[in-house]
């Protein structure tokens, strides 16, 4: 495989990704480029697993509240 061939394939795949602008939290954005020179690789490894139902959500909407156990009457350690 010489240089040319090399180029083609990497021009055919960039053929399919679309552009899109996307506003993101100036700290999740600096938290993002801590992992990676390419951002939107990130973002878009994180969408196909959120399509695909891989990674369970976790914020204040989804979570059940804990329910902490009182000891019985007689038991508190006073």
């Amino acid at each position: 495989m010489n240089m040319k061939e090399k180029a083609t394939d990497a021009d055919h795949k960039r053929a399919d990704k679309v552009e899109i602008a996307v506003h993101l939290d100036s700290e999740l954005l600096e938290q993002i480029q801590h992992l990676t020179n390419d951002p939107s690789k990130v973002i878009e490894v994180a969408i196909r697993q959120w399509l695909r139902g891989e990674v369970p959500r976790d914020d204040e909407l989804t979570r059940n509240p804990r329910r902490i156990p009182i000891p019985p009457r007689g038991e508190w350690n006073d």
